[in-house]
């Protein structure tokens, strides 16, 4: 699964993307750490059981904030703008796009997350294929539309869904002495390659802005 190590490299594309004139370096760190914030729950997970790719992996997270930022840049004294600058209410904007896209996207379609807890509390993954073949045309299986069968087994919930983390190394059993703790950097050569590119697009972008 993504580590949040990747998930701040995909939230420094999003960044280097969207800021365009308001990249600065405060304002791309804050960017990176609202791309970290999903992982947070994991350590939520020891104490609230389903906790991690729940509390803050949620769809509601980015929408509220998202919500309470535009609300405030709509009014003319803005509470942000009057205190971080006239800038603040975009980089905050910004930064909730990193969130979504490079804290909880990437985990939905690796392994899932719970996307409308606590209003509806089942995990969710988007996960299948989109392929052109010469025998049967374009052919995806993204979205079922075959009949509903049967149901076969439960969904997974907060209730029977947990996620091996550094924080919570054993979700289904107590720590009875000695455990190691694993926190990933990168799992595969495709999350290498990611977070070079971030690493080396974040770095050009601070290059062409320095002494702004």
């Amino acid at each position: 699964m993504p580590s949040t190590l990747v998930h701040v490299a995909v939230g420094g594309l999003v960044g280097a993307a969207l800021l365009g004139d308001r990249f600065t370096p405060k304002a791309i760190a804050v960017v990176l750490v609202a791309a970290a914030v999903p992982d947070l729950d994991s350590f939520l997970a020891p104490v609230i059981a389903g906790a991690h790719r729940s509390a803050l992996h949620t769809l509601f997270l980015p929408a509220l904030l998202g919500a309470v930022i535009y609300a405030d840049a709509r009014r003319d004294r803005s509470w942000l703008r009057e205190r971080r600058g006239a800038d603040a209410s975009y980089v905050a904007g910004v930064a909730v796009a990193a969130l979504l896209a490079g804290g909880i996207l990437p985990d939905m379609v690796t392994n899932g997350v719970n996307a409308l807890w606590p209003l509806h509390d089942q995990f969710y993954t988007v996960d299948g294929e989109l392929t052109l073949s010469t025998t049967e045309g374009i052919v995806q299986t993204f979205v079922d539309l075959s009949p509903t069968p049967e149901e076969t087994s439960r969904p997974s919930t907060t209730e029977n869904t947990r996620y091996s983390t550094g924080a919570d190394p054993t979700p289904w059993q107590a720590d009875d002495g000695p455990t190691e703790r694993v926190f990933p950097l990168v799992t595969a050569g495709w999350q290498l390659m990611l977070v070079g590119l971030a690493a080396a697009t974040v770095s050009v972008r601070s290059w062409q802005t320095r002494g702004r």
